[in-house]
């Protein structure tokens, strides 16, 4: 087996791939003789971005060190099940092209908390625009940058966090390298070439590892080995019980059953998918409507593939580390996946796969593929940063006059700040087990309540903007009070009937509900059950989408409902 050292070949492929990345992201942002670049170029790519670059720049900006390392891990220590954040991403994808597009489009919207200007008030847009800044840098920027560089350190160095530092200072350099000067156009086509080569780098993993996993070798072979090995791993749809983690956790909490597929997985998938900043943006920055709804479809399709590359190296990894009885234990499992506290690391899975089997000659490209989906990511997170604070922050409170030249300024320095503190924050997030997991339920917090003030805001005309001003506000106090449940010393005690507890998931479900009927009681008696002058009115045209889309829409379906029924 091959260890971490990496050959003069490898190091030339990643740097090449560097240099090519930055290059292409630096030609597209050129200007032309005697053309300033504007506002709109910088950030909505001069609204000019095809499907398939749409598409792609998705996923780039989605599939992240949060993905093949957090995914992979928990691939790990639960299975397959994990896949249903990919899986049923792909269907909140359908849902998010055919009715929300039509309605950001139609409104020519640069950033999503611009729409909450629109459809209730300025007060808002700024409570959640500085919400949004404030949860980009201190969680999303900084856990890309903490995973990311935690990942380097394992490959590249011995995992003892000795290269870590560096390994956060290069990754934000690489980031900031062509994103802060060329804005979304930059961002959006070098993330065409970053996502084929992060699905060709999960898949060269995958492959290999499939590999060496049969006695005999083969691709297939190690397929049909791991299902045999492991069956319970492939289980979609989890009870209480079904899976236990090596660290002794019922899987359960994490993906309770059903909710999974009619409960709090749609919270999570329809807050991100549909009102987050980042991910949204590229698809503001379509030709058209059309355009930017056959570019949704095209995530989708590659959404369905993702769990190949990112959760079945999880699973070989936890066949290959586990002992006679089958499971994975501190006693048989590598030592490097033992934490300082005797605890098992799960998500060095993917990190160890790399170190362990990859030959010498595709490790390069394997760590090109895990840096493109990292500074992808981060340049996504960057961009939109600095897209929410110079368009809802800064032109409206600070310079109303702002020409495109110092609004394009204000947004590059804005991107950097943001870089900086991050980089200073990764550090001290230290080890977090299962960190896919930790970063979708501390989300988990905030994500209903929001979710709950856009979807009344944009389907029921009676929403009033005071009643989505008390949804905001209450919304973090009414997850806290579902989530306080949790914690072990309610268990057993009297407050345990106060504070049920529930899987995190239902957490979300709950919460959701809870703050959507305090909103609507707010409202309906505000305006005594009249529509609020600001409504949306939805049109019977509106929601209608092309027969491309359609026909996507039908086989994605098709392929979910079979993937499905047979994983069940």
């Amino acid at each position: 087996m091959n260890t971490n050292n990496f050959s003069l070949f490898d190091y030339l492929i990643f740097i090449a791939y560097g240099i090519v990345i930055v290059g292409i992201g630096l030609w597209v942002s050129r200007t032309k003789k005697g053309h300033q670049r504007n506002a709109e170029d910088y950030f909505l790519a001069g609204k000019s971005l095809p499907w398939w670059t749409i598409g792609a720049s998705l996923i780039a900006a989605n599939i992240s060190a949060e993905q093949f390392i957090g995914m992979s891990g928990s691939g790990f220590a639960i299975g397959l099940a994990i896949a249903s954040y990919e899986w049923m991403a792909a269907a909140t994808l359908i849902i998010v092209g055919k009715f929300f597009l039509p309605i950001f489009i139609e409104k020519k919207l640069y950033t999503i908390p611009e729409f909450l200007e629109k459809r209730f008030s300025t007060n808002l847009k700024s409570i959640l625009a500085v919400f949004w800044i404030a949860l980009f840098v201190f969680v999303n920027l900084t856990s890309v940058l903490f995973l990311g560089a935690k990942a380097l350190d394992t490959i590249l160095g011995n995992g003892d966090g000795s290269i870590l530092y560096t390994a956060i200072i290069g990754l934000a350099l690489f980031a900031a390298a062509y994103s802060l000067w060329g804005g979304l156009s930059a961002v959006a086509w070098t993330d065409v070439v970053q996502v084929a080569l992060l699905v060709v780098g999960g898949l060269i993993t995958t492959v290999i590892a499939l590999d060496h996993l049969a006695p005999n070798g083969g691709v297939i072979e190690g397929a049909k080995y791991l299902y045999n090995a492991v069956p319970e791993k492939f289980s979609m749809i989890l009870s209480k019980g079904e899976i236990i983690t090596p660290n002794g956790k019922d899987a359960y909490g994490d993906l309770p059953g059903l909710a999974v597929l009619l409960g709090g997985m749609w919270i999570a998938n329809l807050y991100y998918w549909g009102f987050n900043q980042y991910i949204i943006q590229r698809t503001l920055a379509a030709k058209s409507l059309k355009e930017s709804q056959r570019g949704i479809a095209f995530a989708a399709f590659l959404k369905l593939i993702i769990p190949v590359i990112v959760v079945v190296p999880g699973i070989v990894a936890y066949v290959m580390n586990a002992g006679p009885d089958g499971t994975v234990t501190a006693q048989h499992v590598d030592p490097t996946f033992v934490s300082a506290s005797g605890t098992i690391d799960n998500d060095r899975a993917f990190p160890w796969l790399i170190s362990q089997f990859i030959p010498t000659g595709l490790k390069g490209l394997v760590l090109a593929a895990l840096a493109a989906a990292i500074v992808s990511s981060l340049a996504s997170m960057l961009n939109s940063t600095a897209t929410i604070f110079t368009m809802d922050i800064y032109k409206p409170f600070f310079n109303k006059n702002a020409t495109d030249r110092q609004t394009v300024s204000v947004g590059r320095i804005t991107a950097a700040a943001a870089l900086v503190v991050a980089g200073f924050m990764a550090p001290l997030l230290g080890s977090i087990p299962q960190a896919f997991q930790f970063i979708q339920e501390y989300t988990g917090i905030v994500s209903p309540g929001i979710l709950a003030i856009f979807m009344l805001g944009l389907f029921w005309k009676k929403t009033t903007n005071i009643g989505a001003i008390w949804g905001a506000i209450l919304a973090i106090p009414v997850a806290l009070f579902f989530k306080v449940g949790s914690k072990d010393w309610v268990a057993g005690s009297s407050l345990e009937s106060i504070f049920p507890q529930l899987p995190w998931m239902h957490q979300m479900g709950y919460t959701f509900l809870v703050v959507s009927l305090i909103i609507i009681l707010i409202s309906y008696f505000e305006r005594r059950g009249a529509d609020d002058p600001k409504g949306i009115p939805l049109t019977k045209g509106l929601f209608k989408t092309g027969s491309r889309f359609n026909i996507s829409a039908f086989v994605i379906m098709i392929i979910l409902a079979f993937l499905y029924s047979f994983f069940w």
